[in-house]
């Protein structure tokens, strides 16, 4: 009786944090909405920031998020695809392995402003990279591909061993039965990692200031020269500006961004239906 109360408790606490969490996100959703719905227009989009809010735009900040997306996306899936499978399907249950394991996943938790100080020693310093887009695209690459490795990892222990024997049954090779068997079914699963890790990616700012992104740029930025922005840093400085008219064109900035992260989802989940579908190795 005890444990069927105790149970009904935690299930009544939980519900009333989730309602209580969608409902402040509802809220504060409601407020970005009516503060920047008014300067969404397109004159908005394409225009360059400006110190007078009514001229203010935002074009290379978004400019600047996409080409970082590209780079991270170019750069972070294909090793951490690899790492993960090899790690998965390759290696035998060795204490260095568990060990290597579990150091992944610390890093994946490791805080965003400790890779920042790391990709200013690397990559601007160490490598003369400078402080470019490319250097902050690399640095955002290193605190994504934990992510990546550990989502591979755990689509691909969620595979039954039967389809890898009968694979394997079949004549099939290890890596034949892993291209032909398992990546199909852990596919799914995989996509759903890469877009929680790109969305983290796109949204961080802390490593971005660290490697030397500004917030007033008004050109389309260079991945290999010259200044760059995104979007979460422009929206910051707008947003810590004292006058009324920055706070709603920071409001529009964010609904920018909530576009893009919706754009960037609803691919994943019609990518991730495909897969489930049709995906053929």
């Amino acid at each position: 009786m005890r444990r069927r109360l105790a149970g009904t408790v935690f299930y009544a606490a939980c519900i009333a944090a989730i309602s209580l969490t969608l409902l402040a996100l509802l809220l504060l959703l409601l407020d970005v909405l009516s503060r920047g719905l008014g300067h969404l227009d397109p004159d908005f989009l394409s225009g360059v920031p400006s110190r007078r809010p009514a001229r203010a735009g935002i074009m290379p900040a978004i400019l600047g998020s996409l080409y970082l997306g590209l780079i991270v996306a170019v750069v972070t899936f294909p090793i951490g695809v690899a790492a993960g499978i090899f790690l998965e399907e390759y290696t035998k249950d060795s204490f260095l392995n568990r060990l290597l394991r579990t150091n992944i996943s610390n890093l994946a938790g490791v805080p965003s402003i400790i890779y920042g100080i790391f990709g200013l020693a690397l990559f601007v310093r160490a490598l003369n990279l400078g402080e470019t887009l490319l250097a902050g695209a690399l640095t955002l690459s290193l605190l994504i591909l934990p992510v990546v490795i550990i989502a591979t990892m755990e689509a691909l222990r969620a595979v039954p061993a039967s389809q890898r024997e009968a694979a394997h049954a079949l004549g099939a090779t290890r890596w034949q039965a892993i291209k032909g068997a398992v990546l199909p079914a852990a596919a799914p699963g995989i996509l759903t990692g890469i877009v929680l890790s790109m969305a983290r990616a796109i949204g961080e700012t802390a490593p971005l200031i660290l490697i030397g992104a500004v917030t007033f740029v008004t050109y389309a930025p260079n991945p290999v020269e010259g200044g760059y922005t995104v979007l979460p840093i422009q929206i910051f400085q707008w947003a810590s500006r004292p006058q009324a008219e920055f706070q709603e064109i920071a409001a529009s900035a964010i609904l920018v961004l909530l576009a893009l992260m919706f754009a960037l989802n609803a691919l994943a989940l019609f990518l991730r239906v495909r897969l489930s579908r049709h995906l053929q190795w």
